[in-house]
């Protein structure tokens, strides 16, 4: 029997550390893809392995209506860090299930239907999640979705305002669309989505499921605007790679969720390690370095004047508009360069790497993005 779904790449990775991933011959690999921002604190960190390896010997699961001191300190230190005023945490399994979950949350507190997403979005995959998402290769094959969902141009304030209305159950975005191209919010633009849902009584719901942890230099990319959600999703990296989602609520939402729930909620050796996840993120300060990393790598890549159309985005997720299609230049990064990124459409490479990176990491980076692109001119 062998797997589908997944396109699998040539290379067999086997290990993992820090920055890097090693396949099964020895070859190191510089990961500036994370897997989608999977590890932000690096590949297996020794005190996320540790704090996993414990709580393995002591207690593998418990469903969530039995309390327990794992999972209390992943809800403690979540709550720590959440923007103020949200302090209930829901935890599921996946980003996708964290999103599903601020829907259902949000039609049963407001006793409302009607969800409005934006135009390039992606929420996930399955069939509520899918709804808010654009790309129609990504829904037609499993329609009919989820019914009440309407969809209005990205960072289009004034289409935002006269789209929510009365009946509005939730307004979905992400702060920094990641799928759909590394597009930031325009200034404002979050500002104007908390506003129309304030006048309505709609809930706000922040997708950070890709922005967050750090990776945009605040813990989460609302800060930099200074806007704080109704509902707010997390996951890829929350556990180091081990599978955990959140759904963060005010107390509006969370008196009034609705009958929810999931089996898997909140298991003791993924929380354990996500505790020690965020624990390593504020303790190293990784967001501020995320910062420090992003802006180095921007200024780097903006000095070698590289055939590309725009260098967007914020800390350590960026976005580079190439003249040509991404998918040779990412081929090319790995298997000349041994280096591992991603794509955001047919023409953005998507750079996501753990926040651990260095300066000696971007140069490398950079050089190989001047050889690579350089080569590909002169052909």
């Amino acid at each position: 029997m062998s797997g589908f779904v997944f396109s699998e790449k040539p290379i067999r990775i086997e290990r993992g550390e820090g920055p890097y991933l090693y396949d099964d011959s020895g070859t190191e690999y510089l990961d500036f893809g994370a897997s989608y921002a999977v590890t932000p604190v690096g590949h297996c960190h020794p005190d996320v392995v540790a704090a996993a390896k414990d709580q393995l010997e002591e207690l593998m699961f418990v469903q969530a209506s039995y309390p327990n001191d794992a999972r209390d300190a992943c809800y403690e230190k979540l709550a720590d860090v959440a923007p103020e005023g949200i302090d209930n945490v829901w935890l599921c399994n996946s980003g996708t299930e964290a999103n599903e979950a601020a829907l259902k949350f949000a039609r049963s507190a407001t006793g409302r239907q009607k969800i409005v997403a934006t135009q390039r979005a992606f929420h996930g995959r399955t069939m509520g999640a899918l709804a808010a998402t654009w790309k129609q290769k990504y829904k037609k094959p499993f329609e009919p979705l989820a019914a009440g969902f309407e969809t209005v141009p990205y960072g289009d304030s004034e289409a935002l305002a006269e789209t929510v209305d009365e009946e509005t159950a939730a307004v979905i975005v992400e702060p920094i669309q990641g799928e759909g191209g590394i597009n930031p919010a325009p200034e404002g633009y979050l500002e104007a989505a908390r506003e129309a849902c304030d006048e309505t009584g709609a809930a706000l719901v922040f997708d950070e499921i890709q922005t967050g942890l750090g990776r945009t230099g605040d813990f989460w990319a609302c800060e930099h605007e200074g806007v704080v959600p109704d509902i707010l999703t997390s996951a890829k990296g929350l556990a180091s790679g081990l599978p955990l989602g959140g759904t963060l609520c005010r107390d509006w939402i969370a008196e009034d969720a609705g009958p929810h729930g999931s089996t898997f909620s909140g298991n003791p050796v993924v929380c354990a390690a996500a505790a020690a996840t965020l624990d390593v993120l504020v303790e190293d300060d990784l967001p501020a370095h995320a910062a420090e990393m992003g802006e180095y790598l921007h200024e780097e890549i903006e000095a070698e004047d590289l055939p590309i159309r725009d260098v967007r985005g914020r800390g350590l997720m960026t976005g580079i508009e190439v003249k040509r299609g991404s998918n040779r230049l990412l081929r090319d990064l790995a298997l000349n360069h041994r280096i591992l990124a991603l794509p955001a459409g047919r023409s953005v490479l998507r750079l996501l790497p753990p926040l651990v990176i260095d300066e000696e990491h971007v140069d490398r980076v950079v050089g190989a993005l001047s050889e690579t692109m350089g080569a590909s001119t002169e052909s």
